[in-house]
């Protein structure tokens, strides 16, 4: 990816962009992270996801230690240029570290969050004892 489409987006005081992953196969949206310019060039250059880890500060390939890898199929810019979107396939249909296949799991009803998705893995299985 070149310089000049990279300057295209308008990057936070950080220089950051918020990035939305939406699964291909359901239109369902999986997860919401970070990238730098760096992981942005990466995504475009390796066909997945490469994300701006900010607690880490440093790239994060999705699925690099769980496997659950992202599959890019469609790169999108928003409108105000300050948002990318990622259409991915979702490799072992798990995208959440918590073992869940979206990180939304939680939803607002009448008495406050309540999870409304299973565990489809169990953190140990898939990072192994802590």
């Amino acid at each position: 990816m070149s310089e000049e489409l990279l300057s295209e987006i308008n990057w936070n005081d950080e220089g950051l962009v918020p990035v939305i992953a939406q699964e291909s196969a359901t239109g369902r949206v999986l997860l919401l992270a970070w990238m730098n310019r760096e992981a942005l060039a990466a995504t475009v250059r390796e066909g997945q996801a490469v994300y701006w880890s900010r607690t880490r500060a440093s790239l994060w390939r999705k699925g690099e230690q769980s496997g659950h890898v992202q599959i890019v199929k469609d790169i999108r810019l928003d409108c105000d240029n300050d948002t990318v979107l990622l259409t991915v396939e979702q490799k072992g249909g798990i995208a959440c570290h918590t073992g869940r296949h979206s990180c939304f799991f939680r939803q607002w009803q009448s008495d406050g969050w309540v999870e409304v998705e299973p565990v489809l893995k169990s953190v140990e299985e898939i990072y192994g004892k802590k």
